[in-house]
This record gives C-alpha cells, structure tokens and sequence, in this order.
C-alpha cells in the first residue's frame, strides 16, 4: 500500500505509522460506535496518512462533511469533529451542537480533535458560545509533516507564505519546528543545520530551544540525515513564478494537484469501442493519483515535458512486444509463465494509456501560440531582457483582459528579475491592472508589494544580473532530453534555491559569500552534538543525505531539480525534500491575493 515511501533512503513510512498509531488511540478513546465531521480541507491530507479501512476498523460508521444547520441522522455513539484551529470553524461547530435534539435518546457524545494544535483562542470561543462542555474529549492530533512520496513531506499549509510574511505571524514556523523535532525522533539528531533567511533563523531558534527545553528528547537513533538546509521562499521570489517545464510541473499548472491526486478533463480517457461515435461521454473528471507507486510515472514526472513523448513510444513498443510473446508460448510452462506477468503487464498498458492522454492534453497547450508567447517573455525576463521598461506583451494581455492571474506572474516576474521596478513603470502597470480588472483588487497589489513581489526599485541597482551570473541561473545551451544541469526544469532558467543547495554541497557557500549577502535575510550554520557512539564513519562512496525544507512552499520543478542532483553519479548528495506547501504560480498568488467586494449600490 504504502511501498513507495519506503524506496527512498529514508524510509517514510515509520512517520506514516507514527501518524496512524496517534490517530488510532485517540479513536479508542472514545468508546463505541462513531460518525467525524471532517473540516473539508483536512480530508486530503488525511487520505495519505489513514484510507477509510483503517477508521472502519475502530468503529466509524459515517463520515460528514462540515456545514452550518443540523448534523446529518447517524445512529451512532459518538461525533467527532476533525478540525484546523480557525474561529469561522467554531461558528459552524457552534451551530451543529445548539441544533443537536436534546431530547433525543440515547444522548450523542460530541468530540473535538484540534489538527495540528489545540487552540486556547478556539476553546474561549466555544466557552463564550456555551458549547465548550458538550464536548467529552477535546484533544489535538500533530498532523505535521506529511509523507507524500518517498522523498518529499509537505505541511499543507495553505496560508504559510501570507502569514509569515504579510502578518508575521509564526505560528506555521512552530509547526515546521515540531514537524522536525518529529523527524528527529525517528530518525536521529540532524547534526548540521544551515540555513537562509529570517523564517529560517526563527525555525532554527526553536528547534534549539525545543531540545533545550526537553532534554529528554535526545534519542540514541543513528542519525539518518547528516544535514538540514532551511531555505526561506522569499530568498528566491522568482522561481514559482516562472512556468514549470517538467511533466509534473506542467500537470500541476494546468490542472492543479491536490494531495496527490489530479482531476483530468474526462473525454481523453473513454474507452474507445468500434462504431459506438462517442456517444456516451463520461462527465465525472478523472480522477487519477500520481507518485512514484506507479513505475511509469516514477520515470517520466521529473523529465522536461520535451523528452516525454520518446519514453511513451518506447514504451509503447515494448509493451506491444510482450503482449506478442503469447503467440510463442508453446508449452505449459510457458503459458505458465506468461499468464504469472499478465497483471503486470496489464497495469503497465493502462498507465501508459493514462499518461499518454495526459500528455496529448498538455500538448495542446504548450504547442499554443498564447503559451509560446507567454513563455518567450520570461525567459526573456529571466534571462535579463529589456526588464526596466514596459513590455509590450503585458500591455496586450491587459488590454485583451486575460485572466488577472496570469498578468500578475508576469509583473512579478519583470519586478523580481529586476530587483523591483522604476516607479514609473510601476505606476503604469497598477493603473492599467486597476481600470481593467477593477479598483477592488487595489488590495492585492499592496500585498504583493508587501511580500516583495511587486515592488518599487528602492537602492536604485539592479542586483539580478550579478545573482544570476555568479549563480549561473541562466544557461543558454540546455540539454532538455538528456539534461547535464538542473536548469533543465525551466528549459533555462535554473532555480536558484536548488543552485544554493547544490553549492552548499560542494564547494560550500563560502564561495559566494557576496552573493548570500545580496539575498534577503541572514545566513548561518548551527551544529547539534551527537551523544558519543553516534558519530557517522561514513563509508567509501555512501552519498551524505540532505533535508532540504522551503518555508512558504515549494513547486514540482524546484523538487525535480533536487532529485536530478540526488541521481547524479559524483554527486555525492542525496535529497529529501519538505515544505509548508507545495505551490505553483498560480495558487501562490491566489493566496495572497484579497478581493473588495464593491459595495451594493
């Protein structure tokens, strides 16, 4: 079930049975049979820790969603509710327990488990509401970092990047703390830790004083990572703006992919039946889950989407050939023998079917003029053309009222590329936004100028093009098919919180001091003590491993590239990859951006 956590270096599954364990006993706290009220955002999440067999077992009988009014009939002992700490979620929980018939017998039994904290603040609340009583059980469940692949742990944390930087509140950096203090209790003392940015120190700064403070947490496990990277999101503003340019990456632009799991246009994945003409079109989207569990996706998810086509007729032809081989099995123990690989070689042609119609859907959008545009412009953007000036395409896309999302990566992008943007222009940009799309997104463009996104030139220098070229970020031969750098993933641009991982491997980041001090917030290195005996003798040729955390979200090209330098023969490191989130252009700026409704005259 859980096999491709378990492929990596690091084995992830014991935090997936760590996960379970916890939510195990707390079902067997609450005696008989039980109905949990989800908090609809926590079910994804939840779906990659637990499937509905394992609460079937500890006596869940209904599942309901979240909603004002009436809690839905369910003979049942006990409800449970699933929930984040947020007060507009107390309303609702208010609502369901006042409306709850008291006169009905037997009485229900109300719980409450806080995910991933208790929150005093909620508990007031529910307390001013006179509810806080009905419930018997008021407990949390740290629902930290969860595993998502065999190398990757994400927080789901929607809000991280907004709340650090736009209303310094930390409370998501506490939780990345306790997410690694986690870690660390599973799989040993991290020894190194290095780090860049103000998220960064502050996260550092708990982890010590968490040890510090529970001196008792210090384990006798070998450890398993030799080095923790924190990278602050605002230390590289420009990669998630770009378009991702891997398989994964473009999957994840175009469709969106939540826990997992993609939602597909239906019409590519009927089956097709002679003479029939498509009359009988599925409407329910396709709903397909991707990680590495599946051999063909493992292959294929971190290639740029121009070397996918190759791999899919390759394999094509040698699924073809094997499914030929029962015409020359003669005896029975060859039939044998190929009726044992059927399943096999079944699942192998239906995910081939899958990801070839997936990639027709991608085709026809990146072979599309807009795209090919939109593209040309960052990378010139990225590669350092024409960055202090108005640009004409922009200009067009907002007289032709494209949608304002896209508008807004590309401003970004030119503002980033360009260590903010000559007043002017910038004034020009917001006026033509505001009378386009409307004066209530006036709001948004303060907090992308808040986050550093969109923001005037200040120093009056442009420190991108010394960043990029001590950095090499952009390089103009890439090799797409078989890559040789990790600019690949942006067919170009190479991400520059990779290149800082990368560079800290080998040769360190002494050699670019300078740059690091062009970059926002502070730099440094912490070393925790390993208890005597633990100390690693690394053997010749065993690869360090390196957790690599992005506070405020991470995107699928930005851990392709991590991977690809993790597969390197010389490279001698390998990657795990956690983050608050994992994001794309488009679900980043729409997190940060707020909308005024104009008033209702």
């Amino acid at each position: 079930m859980a096999a491709h956590l378990s492929s990596g270096r690091v084995n992830l599954t014991a935090l997936r049975e760590a996960g379970r364990r916890e939510l195990r006993e707390f079902l067997d706290k609450c005696a008989g049979s039980k109905a949990i009220v989800w908090d609809e955002y926590l079910t994804g999440p939840f779906g990659l820790i637990a499937q509905y067999s394992l609460l079937k077992e500890h006596e869940v009988e209904k599942m309901f969603t979240l909603k004002p009014g009436r809690l839905p009939q369910a003979d049942v002992k006990n409800i449970i509710f699933f929930v984040r700490p947020k007060l507009e979620l107390m309303d609702i929980i208010t609502d369901n327990v006042l409306r709850e018939d008291r006169g009905r017998s037997p009485q229900r039994d109300f719980h409450i488990l806080f995910v991933p904290r208790r929150s005093l603040l909620c508990e007031q609340w529910l307390k001013e509401q006179g509810v806080l009583g009905s419930f018997i059980h008021r407990e949390q469940y740290s629902l930290d970092l969860i595993p998502f692949d065999g190398d990757l742990l994400s927080m789901e944390s929607e809000s991280a990047f907004k709340e650090c930087y736009l209303e310094s509140d930390q409370t998501s950096l506490y939780h990345a703390a306790k997410g690694l203090m986690t870690l660390q209790a599973l799989y040993g003392t991290i020894p190194q830790i290095f780090g860049k940015g103000e998220c960064a120190r502050h996260v550092a700064n708990m982890m010590i004083r968490m040890k510090r403070e529970f001196p008792g947490s210090q384990n006798s496990i070998f450890p398993v990572f030799d080095t923790l990277l924190l990278l602050d999101r605002n230390v590289d503003l420009l990669t998630p703006l770009a378009t991702q340019l891997t398989y994964e990456g473009l999957i994840d632009e175009i469709y969106g992919i939540q826990n997992t799991y993609v939602k597909l246009p239906p019409e590519k994945f009927a089956p097709k039946k002679q003479g029939e003409g498509g009359k009988d079109l599925p409407t329910e989207p396709k709903k397909l889950q991707l990680n590495s569990a599946e051999e063909l996706y493992a292959e294929i998810r971190d290639k740029n989407f121009n070397a996918v086509g190759s791999v899919l007729s390759k394999k094509a032809k040698i699924i073809s050939a094997a499914f030929e081989e029962r015409h020359h099995a003669k005896t029975v123990g060859e039939i044998k023998q190929f009726v044992s690989q059927l399943p096999h070689m079944q699942a192998a042609r239906s995910s081939l079917a899958n990801h070839t119609s997936i990639a027709e859907l991608i085709k026809d959008i990146t072979t599309s003029e807009d795209f090919f545009d939109n593209l040309t412009v960052e990378q010139e953007f990225m590669s350092g053309i024409d960055t202090d000036k108005v640009n004409n395409y922009i200009e067009d896309c907002i007289a032709q009222k494209h949608p304002l999302i896209k508008i807004l990566r590309l401003v970004c992008l030119q503002s980033v590329c360009n260590s903010g943007l000559k007043q002017k222009v910038l004034d020009h940009y917001k006026r033509e936004i505001l009378q386009t799309y409307g004066y209530e997104h006036i709001l948004t463009l303060n907090n992308l100028e808040k986050a550093g996104l969109l923001k005037p030139q200040t120093s009056g220098r442009n420190n991108y093009p010394t960043i990029r070229k001590t950095l090499r970020l952009w390089m103009d031969d890439v090799n797409e098919q078989n890559p040789n750098d990790i600019s690949y993933v942006y067919s170009g641009y190479a991400p520059l919180s990779v290149r800082l991982a990368q560079l800290l491997a080998r040769p360190g980041w002494r050699s670019i001091e300078e740059v690091l001090k062009m970059l926002p917030g502070p730099h440094f290195e912490e070393r925790q003590q390993l208890p005597t005996g633990l100390q690693k003798k690394r053997q010749h040729g065993e690869n360090r491993v390196t957790l690599v955390f992005f506070l405020g979200g991470v995107t699928y090209a930005e851990i392709a590239a991590l991977r690809f330098l993790s597969q390197m023969e010389d490279g001698g490191t390998e990657y795990v990859i956690a983050t608050t989130k994992l994001i794309n252009g488009t679900s980043w700026i729409k997190s940060l951006m707020e909308k005024l409704e104009p008033a209702p005259f």
